[in-house]
């Protein structure tokens, strides 16, 4: 029975070898070995991966499709719901989703419905296989604010369906975080980021980098004078946070978004290139998601003697499984239960050691987690150079503050109901600019929302 097929594994980089470098850590299914992980899918009646997919790629059909050796049309299915899939293929929490919803999982090892999803849009692209049929022309311009996830998704389907759209991008180059956040070695930039925003332009959306919507154009003036019927805000979450303790300000200080954005969109990580970035000695990250595994296997493959300062358990950090598990094996350390109070700094203001504090969990907090609990008495300290701070982000607020009645929280996201609709009419926000920080996916199913939301405003508009 196909349920008794054992779950095929994927090829990877040695770790000794891959820490030294920046290329792609996972080399993917090829052909046989993903036809044969396809027949393991049992193809549910009611198959929840389906309803755990905030974009609802009919996994079914396209497993289906794989398993008949039919990429084509594979292909075919997950473009009608996804305008990402070798991205979403690759970074997605598949274990929290779809892969984690998939009943064969309750028994032993789920559909690899992510590695699936990331074989075929690399095939797709490397034999020019995707295909969207598009709407005609229906006359109506959307602007969309961020080229990231969220916005590439909103467009896609607008210019689906037909729209004018124009994506406005504050930085040099498209992608958002897809871009400047999430490391070559787990997303390759030319072959795969550039190659799906090319399909998306390649549906007619236009893109316009150095674009600082709040300077260089308002929400306002898009609808006054650029014409625009509706405007869409997915600007991200790229105002990095820190702690407040003393130290702060020291030389080799870095929060993760801008080490990242240097490695990633600057290739600070090149020799080649003249960006300047500390090739520390020995890093200490604080932090225990994504971005922070992102930060300390950049910091590795710098040259880096890197750890990891979590003040929770290795249970309670929320970086997916896959990530924690590469970064172990290629030799990041990690120091659980401990959180920073003070970073020390020496006679020429560079970084010199990093305090920290015992930790025990107590009750649990808002999100459901333990509390983490500080232990009196128990202070130590860690030789660092550089501290990299990946304590997670907040929405610049230059969009709302330059925006007549748009309303946002106390946290700084803006204000919006589960279809992206704000308190301006007409303005629709989705992705971490609302929510905070969190995953492409989500954000790309905010985007796919608001799309629909859009569509239904305008044709109501122009009734």
């Amino acid at each position: 029975m196909a349920n008794k097929i054992p779950r095929v594994p994927v090829r990877e980089q040695d770790p000794a070898v891959r820490a030294t470098n920046f290329e792609e850590v996972c080399y993917g299914y090829n052909g046989d070995e993903a036809v044969l992980e396809a027949t393991r899918c049992l193809h549910c009646r009611n198959p929840r991966c389906v309803s755990a997919c905030p974009v609802s790629v009919k996994i079914p059909d396209f497993i289906a499709a794989v398993a008949a050796g039919d990429f084509v049309k594979a292909a075919e299915v997950i473009a009608e719901d996804s305008s990402l899939p070798a991205v979403c293929g690759r970074v997605c929490p598949q274990e929290t989703q779809c892969e984690g919803s998939c009943i064969l999982g309750v028994k032993g090892e789920p559909v690899a419905i992510g590695k699936l999803e990331r074989f075929v849009a690399d095939w797709s692209r490397e034999n020019g296989a995707k295909k969207v049929v598009k709407a005609a022309p229906n006359g109506y311009k959307v602007a969309v604010v961020g080229s990231g996830p969220a916005g590439l998704a909103c467009a896609y389907d607008l210019a689906k369906w037909g729209y004018d759209v124009t994506i406005f991008e504050a930085l040099h180059k498209p992608g958002g975080v897809l871009e400047y956040g999430i490391p070559e070695f787990r997303l390759p930039k030319e072959r795969v980021v550039a190659a799906e925003i090319a399909d998306v332009k390649a549906m007619g959306v236009k893109i316009e980098t150095n674009v600082v919507v709040g300077r260089t154009v308002t929400v306002d003036s898009l609808f006054d004078k650029e014409g625009f019927s509706a405007v869409f805000i997915g600007s991200g979450a790229g105002l990095p946070r820190f702690m407040n303790i003393p130290g702060e300000n020291l030389n080799g200080v870095f929060s993760a978004n801008e080490f990242l954005t240097r490695n990633n969109l600057m290739d600070a990580y090149r020799d080649d290139y003249l960006t300047p970035v500390m090739h520390a000695r020995k890093v200490v990250v604080v932090g225990g998601g994504n971005v922070a595994m992102d930060a300390a296997r950049t910091a590795l493959r710098l040259g880096g003697d890197v750890s990891i300062v979590y003040r929770r358990t290795e249970k309670e950090l929320p970086a997916r499984r896959e990530e924690v598990h590469h970064a172990k094996e290629e030799g990041v350390r990690f120091m659980m239960l401990s959180n920073p109070v003070e970073i020390i700094g020496d006679e020429k203001g560079w970084v010199k050691k990093i305090r920290c504090i015992r930790m025990e969990l107590g009750e649990p907090d808002e999100s459901g987690r333990r509390s983490p609990v500080s232990v009196p008495g128990s202070e130590f300290e860690i030789d660092a150079d550089s501290v990299i701070m990946a304590l997670g982000t907040s929405p610049n607020p230059l969009i709302a503050r330059t925006t007549e009645g748009l309303e946002t929280s106390r946290r700084g996201c803006i204000t919006a109901d589960d279809d992206g609709v704000t308190s301006r009419p007409g303005v629709f926000a989705g992705g971490d600019a609302v929510t905070g920080a969190a995953t492409v996916i989500l954000a790309m199913g905010a985007g796919r929302k608001a799309a629909a939301a859009i569509d239904r405003y305008v044709k109501n508009l122009h009734k």
